[in-house]
Order: structure tokens, then sequence, then C-alpha cells
């Protein structure tokens, strides 16, 4: 389903990362989420491609597509 997206315990404590790099997807989503544009993070990150970021975009969507309750 995700090709880009690695999860290994045994590497940043376990954090879904791009393609076994130690780059992870949350971090990713946070230089979006400050305004950084999938280029500039590609400029910043030259191991990146932008079909990583995307990939990073899609994989933070469907995490957050899962159904929560709401704790009193």
């Amino acid at each position: 389903m995700f090709k880009r997206i690695t999860i290994d315990p045994k590497m940043c404590d376990g954090k879904a990362a791009i393609r076994g790099l130690r780059i992870t997807v949350d971090f990713v989503l946070k230089l979006l989420a400050d305004g950084y544009t999938p280029n500039e993070v590609v400029k910043e990150y030259p191991e990146l491609t932008k079909e990583d970021v995307l990939e990073a975009v899609r994989y933070g969507a469907w995490l957050a597509s899962d159904k929560t309750l709401a704790v009193a």
C-alpha cells in the first residue's frame, strides 16, 4: 500500500520512516506544517524525492482517517 514507508523497530524508535532512511514521516509532515513546500523539503534533504514527500502526506492522511472515540 505504501511502498516508500518503512517501519523498523530498531530504527527511529519504530516510527514510520521514508525508504529506510533516518527521516521519519512525522518529521516530513512537520516541515510541511511549518510552511515548507514539497520542493523545499527535497532541496533541504536531497536524499528524499518529491514522491517520498507526497507518500508521507498520503500515509499521514491514512492514519488520520482512523475512527477515534471522544474521551470524557
